[in-house]
């Protein structure tokens, strides 16, 4: 009976420690960190990356679980079932849209446009984007990016697209192909460009050359939008750690170079390259997101990143990825640059 008592006096010496440390955490104000799933592509999100390493989320009360997927498909599922509450992709977001999933873009993570470009192979014959017809086979993947880049190319060459022959491969099967001789030509985004580039391939043009606007793949974070009427205050600090994030790196490149090699196992000369393309006056700032002149303009309803949107979706259809290209309307409702706003607004004060 000694030893008993004894053990539930133990007992309730630790519960009650455990009882006044919860009141001490009540009592201070902490909370717990709100948890939530985001997905993401395999791809050079390299402030995101940031912000994981140096624990920005984790500053501003969010513990956000991350899971990267190979393509747009499985994202949109884990979107569709409620299973992703916030998502970094590109022109996944047209699918979504497409499907009627509903989502808010709240910002631009990365211009992909930046570093998107056609590689080609040194017995290709190919010196210049103009040259495009004369590939015999040229890889670019259906529904994304690389396509709808290539499709504008041949609109601005007066080519068309049908009377390509195009192989539906993704960048990072290129390497093999064009060592093979399957294929002389592919369009690429980073860090798959680098690659190719290291690998003695060569860079013919970017997608500013030969698509307008400056480009068009924006790479865009979004939250399904019960998940911000639920949570609030999300939107502005997910805002909060994109500008921290971008601060960090501006402070220190390294970082983001560092990171890309530690989430995407690349040598460090290809996250170097793959950095200095898209960074610096190619990374869209806040301020231009809000700026209705902008190329990245989240404000305009008719230019910036709405008709991104709106051209990359034409030329989906166009090239029969998708039934039909979207709306004005759906495009313009699901871009909330509010969350923005909110977030230089706070930070003036």
């Amino acid at each position: 009976m000694m030893k008993l008592s004894k053990w539930w006096r133990q007992i309730g010496v630790t519960f009650a420690m455990a009882l006044a440390g919860n009141m001490t955490q009540a009592q201070s104000g902490a909370v717990v960190p709100l948890k939530f799933n985001w997905g993401l592509p395999t791809a050079n999100y390299f402030t995101l990356y940031v912000a994981r390493d140096l624990g920005l989320f984790q500053q501003v009360g969010l513990d956000p679980q991350f899971y990267t997927f190979q393509s747009g498909a499985p994202l949109l599922a884990g979107l569709k079932s409620d299973s992703l509450d916030v998502v970094t992709t590109g022109l996944a977001t047209v699918f979504a849209l497409g499907q009627n999933i509903p989502l808010r873009m709240i910002y631009w993570s990365l211009d992909h446009a930046a570093s998107e470009g056609l590689v080609v192979t040194a017995k290709s014959g190919i010196d210049t984007y103009r040259d495009l017809g004369k590939a015999k086979t040229i890889g670019a993947p259906s529904g994304t990016c690389a396509q709808v880049a290539l499709a504008l190319m041949a609109k601005k060459l007066g080519l068309k697209y049908s009377s390509l022959n195009v192989l539906n491969i993704a960048p990072p099967l290129y390497a093999n192909a064009m060592s093979g001789g399957s294929l002389d030509a592919g369009m690429a985004w980073s860090p798959y460009v680098q690659i190719l580039v290291e690998s003695g391939h060569k860079v013919v043009g970017w997608d500013p050359d030969y698509a307008p606007d400056g480009g068009v793949c924006p790479g865009m974070t979004a939250a399904r939008p019960k998940f911000l009427q639920a949570n609030p205050e999300v939107g502005v600090k997910l805002v909060e750690v994109q500008a921290k994030a971008m601060e960090a790196i501006a402070k220190n490149p390294n970082l983001a170079i560092d990171a890309m090699v530690k989430y995407l196992s690349i040598s460090r000369s290809v996250a170097k390259a793959a950095y200095e393309r898209e960074c610096c006056d190619r990374y869209p700032t806040l301020q231009q997101q809000l700026d209705p002149n902008s190329q990245f303009s989240m404000v305009s309803k008719d230019s910036g990143l709405a008709r991104k949107f709106y051209i990359a979706s034409q030329m989906l259809q166009e090239t029969g990825t998708i039934p039909t290209a979207l709306t004005w309307e759906q495009i313009n409702a699901a871009i909330d640059p509010s969350y923005i706003r909110q977030y230089l607004e706070k930070v003036r004060k």
